[in-house]
């Protein structure tokens, strides 16, 4: 790691997915994050090692890494994909009655009744390999994440863990007691707290770990757990559960930077693209995209980084909407609009909490604006959206075009160029980021001339910049080979297009226009 390169807290780039997590699995936004601190606190209690207590921690981040890996067949099976996740969440996996009441509650749902009868006898018949099949995967896909990410061998191991029991009635395995590592041990109980503690309620919560120590969680720890119930909620807030969750993680405090932190929003792509088999590769497509177009704008190495790492991010918000709607073979009714808008606002807020994340957060949430304001998820007019979100708008829609999707097969190159030409000259979307893009595309791209706001001319727009830059009359005539009585012509003319009294005034116009850089 470069001493000096940008570092970014580990548990902040983990924290921020987990947001994610907690939508796909229809958990509160604070679940994961208190999970961690309660494992972390419990071992604490329990005496666990330092390196225990660090496993412990990012289990705990992670253990819900591997929800987006079977989102399709889920959703085939229960008609959705986040509805069960959170019903099973409150099932005792090991009671018999109470898993067969959940297949009969949820697989099916939506279908005729003949259809849905056959479907919950199969699922019956066949529940124990499904269920192991089913949490086999999410172990292995979380694994392979945190692998990515650079975790130790400590974490990796105890997330084969995360679905195991005390009384070797969990899944994949069936592994009991002991052969357990301590650090899914503690997730176990920590875990389901948090759960409980949403869903019913501290008091019930505690008659959760009560009851079930022993079989689902190890005695001793569960011991501890009810000893120590009023301790371990202490001052949890939901309203500053970032802050404590990231100021819980045990020293030594991880950070990324450089090639770690690409890394880390490669995961973020292919988590997202996980969600859905039509969205496999969305997101690396994007980001190719979106960076080449970025370099022919000119764009400095660090600013093209930024627009690569949004464009992985862009769509972590899908993770919150139910494959129902991202699957529907025909056109989205009101309701599913109303959805599919909230997910760029997803994908922002799952960032925002960090200072070192959120501008690409926010960068990303944009990719859907439009110039003329009838983007989502802010409605943001011309004037509000960078160069880099023009970008990733014009490329994340051409490389959607590119894909095939529920409700039509991927469009051919030239259709998809005639569309986002289209789109330009409709003012959606940027011309030159549509040029750029297109150009990164492999389309041969026509030199346009430039449509300057308010009718102004190639000419005016030099003064302008010159009297952005500060230059007199005097001097504007003498880099722009014309005399200064012109150069004031010009000044005045361009005073009067713009709607300004003042050269200020005009210097504000310039940048609402994007006309100049805030550099």
């Amino acid at each position: 790691m470069e001493p000096d390169a940008p570092q970014i807290r580990a548990a902040e780039v983990v924290g921020a997915v987990s947001l994610a997590t907690d939508l796909g699995t229809g958990q509160p936004l604070e679940h994961t994050l208190r999970t961690a601190i309660l494992a972390v606190r419990l071992g604490d209690l329990a005496g666990a090692s330092p390196q225990q207590l660090r496993d412990a921690y990012y289990v705990s981040l992670l253990h819900s890494f591997g929800c987006t890996s079977d989102a399709p067949e889920a959703t085939e099976l229960y008609g959705d994909d986040i509805v069960p996740r959170a019903a099973f969440a409150l099932v005792d996996g090991g009671n018999l009655d109470e898993v067969a009441a959940f297949f009969i509650e949820h697989v099916g749902t939506g279908r005729p009744p003949e259809v849905r009868e056959a479907m919950v006898a199969e699922t019956l018949a066949n529940a124990l390999p499904l269920a192991q099949a089913t949490f086999a995967l999410h172990c292995e896909v979380a694994q392979r994440f945190a692998s990515w990410l650079g975790f130790g061998s400590g974490t990796l191991e105890a997330l084969a863990f995360v679905f195991e029991r005390w009384d070797g009635h969990g899944l994949p395995a069936g592994v009991a007691a002991e052969a357990i590592p301590l650090p899914a041990r503690l997730l176990h109980v920590a875990r389901d707290i948090s759960v409980f503690l949403s869903a019913v309620g501290a008091d019930e919560a505690h008659k959760v770990i009560e009851r079930r120590a022993g079989a689902a969680y190890e005695p001793a720890l569960a011991a501890l757990a009810l000893e120590h119930f009023d301790a371990l909620l202490f001052g949890l807030d939901e309203a500053r559960i970032w802050d404590q969750a990231i100021a819980a993680e045990p020293a030594p405090v991880r950070c990324m930077a450089g090639e770690e932190i690409d890394a880390a929003f490669g995961v973020v792509a292919a988590f997202t693209d996980l969600k859905s088999h039509w969205l496999r590769g969305h997101a690396a497509g994007v980001a190719e995209l979106a960076e080449a177009a970025a370099w022919r704008l000119d764009f400095t190495p660090e600013e093209a980084a930024a627009v690569r790492r949004a464009a992985l991010a862009l769509d972590l918000g899908r993770v919150g909407v139910s494959n129902a709607i991202w699957e529907k073979p025909g056109p989205f009714g009101l309701g599913d609009w109303e959805r599919v808008r909230l997910h760029p606002y997803f994908t922002e807020r799952a960032f925002a909490h960090s200072p070192a994340l959120a501008p690409v957060g926010a960068l990303a949430g944009a990719h859907h604006e439009r110039l003329d304001g009838s983007g989502y998820h802010r409605k943001t007019l011309a004037p509000g959206l960078e160069t880099a979100a023009r970008i990733l708008a014009a490329a994340d829609a051409y490389q959607a075009m590119r894909e095939p999707r529920p409700h039509r097969p991927a469009l051919d190159a030239e259709t998809a160029e005639a569309q986002l030409l289209r789109e330009a000259e409709e003012e959606r979307l940027c011309p030159e980021a549509v040029d750029a893009v297109l150009a990164a595309a492999g389309h041969r791209v026509a030199r346009r001339p430039r449509e300057l706001p308010a009718g102004l001319t190639e000419r005016e727009l030099e003064v302008l910049l010159a009297l952005v830059a500060g230059q007199t009359n005097q001097r504007i005539g003498e880099s722009l080979g014309i005399s200064a009585k012109t150069a004031g012509h010009h000044v005045q003319h361009i005073y009067e297009k713009a709607g300004v009294r003042s050269r200020a005034a005009a210097t504000v116009w310039a940048f609402e226009h994007s006309l100049v850089s805030a550099a």
